[in-house]
């Protein structure tokens, strides 16, 4: 249960604060303001809660880490419940401080929600917005599962983890606004609806292929020598 806790903690305060630094601070910040609010977050979870549960905070993380071999199917469902609520519990507080500020509005404002296409910040297609998930997930898992295989210095991992997110948001926040994590997307369009949660499918499917492909890499070891 601790384990559990800490999975929906950490989502939570990922979703709070990256999506929080678009929605209430975008316009100050910029996108590299909330590239590094995305990679700080994961810094600071992987320091508090990484001991507890690993710091997930992410289903194709806990996916990546089942495919390699690190991790159990039943304890992978449980994380993505965990992270799940911790995303819709994020994004719903960042809901409520949003909505009151004189003019937000939650259809035009949105939550920091994912997408592409017409609309939506630099107006990708569908297939670079996929494309760019997969790319950008795998990546991140390669990292994630390389920082914390055995032996590595356990000490830098949250660092090299949330910088690497920094930078995958600095590259791809105007393609899909990075989601790299089914979670993280679906907080925000549970409560936006309409083209967000349409939109829904390639924000799981994307990310969980990335994740299988960085595990599938580590699980035959021609990534992992040890």
């Amino acid at each position: 249960m601790n384990k559990l806790l800490a999975e929906a903690f950490g989502t939570c305060t990922l979703v709070f604060l990256g999506c929080g630094s678009a929605v209430l601070a975008g316009g100050q910040v910029g996108q590299l303001g909330i590239a590094f609010a995305f990679g700080l977050a994961i810094v600071a979870m992987a320091y508090g809660i990484g001991r507890v549960s690993g710091c997930h905070v992410n289903p194709a993380v806990s996916f990546g880490a089942f495919i390699a071999g690190r991790m159990s199917a039943a304890d992978m469902v449980k994380y993505w419940i965990a992270q799940i609520v911790g995303a819709v519990i994020g994004a719903g507080v960042l809901l409520l401080i949003a909505s009151g500020q004189a003019g937000y509005d939650l259809a035009a404002n949105g939550l920091g929600q994912n997408g592409w296409g017409p609309g939506y910040l630099g107006e990708y297609t569908l297939l670079s917005a996929f494309i760019f998930e997969v790319v950008a997930t795998t990546l991140f898992l390669v990292v994630i599962l390389g920082v914390t295989s055995e032996g590595e210095p356990a000490g830098f991992a949250g660092l090299a983890i949330g910088l690497t997110l920094a930078v995958i948001h600095i590259v791809g926040i105007q393609v899909t606004g990075v989601s790299v994590n089914p979670a993280r997307s679906f907080g925000p369009a549970l409560f936006v609806g309409g083209t967000a949660l349409a939109q829904m499918w390639l924000f799981v499917v994307a990310p969980l292929l990335g994740a299988a492909i960085a595990g599938f890499l580590f699980k035959t070891k021609l990534l992992d020598l040890k």
